[in-house]
């Protein structure tokens, strides 16, 4: 067992097309979301970014597109610089409907970060498709209940998924940190599919002096690409920080972090909240056991097989790999200078905070669902 001891998490208050503090090579993996061109709350960051957008705004042009996009093209161009061979880079982005020169139309975000990543060289794997529900009952766009005038609502982003040239190759030292990192057979069989479906997270940011609106996303986006691409003590960045859900994310799971933040007036409540929802998730662990345990306790009530066993936290699993997981929770987490976040560990055993131990079963053939 390599056991993790603690993480460090940087936050620079810079544009991220330059990223000059980050050698070649040194992020295993990136899950972020930039602010999303021609949507309106973007417009005046943009243009403060290159006057000539708020010029193309100003005189309603649909070149503002572009330009938006050819800024955050210097962050998708310093990716490739930054990621190792083998690096995962997740990227949740929506698609923008807006009114141009008295045309109502859609921007298609997605599709244009998928063409420049292309053109840099990084391979495109299957995309999911965020699908955020809405209670709203005014959901369609356009003339009301007459035909060939309203529009379909946008109730979904997209989470572009792309690799730097081909599959990861990991030492024998990383090998075994890649068991002890294991997700469990429903986490994965929940994970690994193109449509995710949960709600986004409030908006409002409850702090003085900074922006009205978050644009983040919740938790659960985060963490879950961070336990499908990454291992214990691997570093990853977000270049669009924002309120730091990404790297609250890493904190809780094991991750060493970088982000970078234009906005300079979001860091100090950014940090007071990441600090303080470690400390209340820091119990995930436990819940990802706890969910294991009735999954299979559902599995052996419908008179379903169980193959295997993991020894550390006396649960059935349902593959030899599940058998080396090994799960930590956070303590500690405080700030040790200026931007910079040390997060301390402890492993979780079968013993601790009332997990509850399950009998050994008898060693049986799985029949299905392998």
């Amino acid at each position: 067992m390599s056991p993790l001891i603690k993480t460090e998490h940087k936050i620079f208050v810079k544009d991220s097309g330059g990223m000059d503090e980050l050698d070649d090579g040194s992020i295993d993996l990136v899950v972020t979301s930039p602010p999303y061109p021609m949507i309106s709350m973007w417009d005046d960051l943009f243009s403060a970014i290159n006057p000539e957008i708020g010029k193309m705004l100003k005189e309603n042009s649909k070149a503002a597109y572009e330009l938006m996009h050819k800024e955050l093209d210097k962050t998708w161009a310093e990716l490739k610089r930054v990621v190792k061979s083998g690096g995962i880079i997740c990227i949740n982005i929506g698609d923008a409907t807006r009114t141009t020169d008295g045309i109502f139309e859609i921007y298609p975000n997605h599709t244009r970060v998928v063409s420049k990543m292309i053109e840099l060289g990084f391979e495109v794997l299957p995309e999911i498709i965020w699908h955020k529900p809405t209670n709203s009952p005014n959901k369609f766009m356009g003339s009301g209940m007459l035909p060939a005038g309203a529009y379909v609502t946008l109730e979904h982003e997209y989470i572009l998924i792309f690799r730097k040239n081909g599959k990861r190759v990991f030492s024998n030292e990383e090998k075994e940190l890649r068991r002890e990192s294991s997700y469990f057979w429903e986490e994965r069989n929940e994970w690994f599919s193109d449509i995710w479906d949960f709600k986004g997270k409030k908006q409002k940011i409850d702090a003085e002096n900074v922006r009205g609106r978050s644009a983040a996303y919740p938790c659960e986006l985060p963490k879950r690409l961070i336990l499908m691409f990454s291992l214990y003590n691997d570093t990853v960045l977000d270049p669009f920080l924002g309120t730091g859900t990404t790297t609250k994310a890493a904190m809780i799971l094991g991750r060493n972090s970088v982000g970078y933040e234009m906005d300079g007036s979001l860091i100090e409540s950014c940090k007071k909240e990441m600090l303080r929802d470690v400390e209340r998730h820091r119990m995930l662990s436990k819940t990802r056991i706890d969910d294991h345990q009735r999954y299979v306790q559902e599995r052996i009530n419908s008179g379903k097989e169980i193959k295997y066993f993991n020894e550390r936290y006396k649960v059935p699993v349902m593959t030899s790999h599940e058998g080396d997981i090994v799960l930590y929770y956070p303590l500690n987490p405080h700030e040790t200078s200026k931007n910079n976040i040390t997060v301390e560990y402890k492993v979780m055993d079968s013993n601790c905070n009332g997990i509850k131990v399950h009998p050994k079963p008898v060693q049986q053939k799985i029949t299905e669902d392998t």
